[in-house]
């Protein structure tokens, strides 16, 4: 079955995310995902927000990072948020990104994500387990009984090592930052195991007025276009237009930066564009072999806004 969701950056006031999140569930998306991008709000709080206020949706952080969080904190925010929300949440595991902006070193990234979903999965279920970071003493347990012993793994990646270990550990795969069916089937290999499904998400601008939203897409897609240009195989980006960029990035120009992104790049780095537009894209990468697409931060010119869209005018296009 073919899902759709919408993934939320954790930037908002308390009130915002419980509103949102009932419009999305009642639009009918089925997954909502907070972001955990370095220097914004913890995404726990959010998603007990969200599941106060929803009942269907599944929930989850795209995602927990085992180098600034222990497995022992991020199994206990992962059980606090599937409690609360009675069995609807999944967890998300990735390396992170920037995090030698505040002296974190990422040493054996394989293994500190495959033992972190061991442990995990090993604390939720009582069970024990020794890797070769983490490890649990003999007879360490929770001492409060967890709504379920297996919750849902997700893993973030775009890398070749890593998808091939979400192959054998995890129930789906995101790839971030992108709207490019092209990347699908290179995932799709990559991962190696047809039964793990495959989520795609990228920034969402959708408004009635496609320019509009396609101008503050470039805005958007110019923060981080230079990062997974140098992760996607399939795209090929002029040298001296990555460099222009760059550059206006550096000077704090996201505006300008934004303004040299014709519009054929920008359909690959995000969704961007009138609703009927937007769904064009999500159906290109359904086409390609996506199982999720997740429609991202800020999805409209305003929040509220572009989840109406998405709920009332996207999503009937794609069901």
């Amino acid at each position: 079955m073919i899902e759709f969701g919408l993934g939320f950056q954790s930037d908002k006031r308390p009130g915002d995310y419980g509103r949102l999140a009932a419009a999305a569930e009642g639009f009918g998306f089925d997954v909502l995902s907070v972001f955990g991008d370095l220097t914004y709000q913890p995404p726990i709080f959010p998603l007990l927000e969200m599941a106060a206020t929803t009942s269907t949706v599944r929930l989850g952080a795209a995602c927990w990072n085992p180098y600034t969080q222990h497995p022992y904190e991020i199994a206990g925010q992962v059980a606090a948020l599937d409690m609360a929300s009675q069995g609807r949440a999944y967890l998300g595991l990735a390396r992170g990104s920037w995090l030698a902006d505040i002296g974190v070193h990422q040493p054996r990234p394989l293994t500190h994500l495959r033992e972190a979903a061991g442990f995990i999965r090993a604390l939720l279920a009582g069970e024990p387990y020794a890797g070769e970071v983490f490890r649990l003493a003999p007879g360490a347990r929770l001492n409060y009984r967890p709504e379920r012993t297996h919750v849902p793994l997700l893993i973030g990646t775009w890398g070749v090592r890593t998808a091939a270990l979400a192959g054998e550990i995890a129930d789906e795969v995101k790839i971030g930052g992108t709207a490019n069916p092209a990347v699908v089937s290179v995932m799709r290999d990559r991962i190696g195991n047809p039964d793990v499904g495959l989520v795609v998400g990228a920034v969402t601008v959708v408004d009635e007025d496609g320019s509009r939203a396609r101008a503050l897409a470039r805005t958007e897609v110019a923060k981080y276009m230079a990062v997974v240009a140098e992760l996607d195989p399939t795209v090929d980006i002029p040298e001296d237009l990555l460099l222009a960029v760059k550059n206006r990035m550096a000077h704090g120009d996201e505006a300008g930066a934004g303004a040299l992104i014709p519009r054929d790049l920008l359909s690959l780095f995000a969704f961007a564009g009138t609703p009927t537009e937007v769904a064009e894209q999500a159906q290109a990468l359904i086409a390609a072999g996506a199982g999720r697409v997740e429609f991202g931060t800020p999805h409209g010119l305003t929040n509220d806004h572009g989840v109406h869209l998405l709920g009332s005018e996207v999503l009937p296009l794609l069901r």
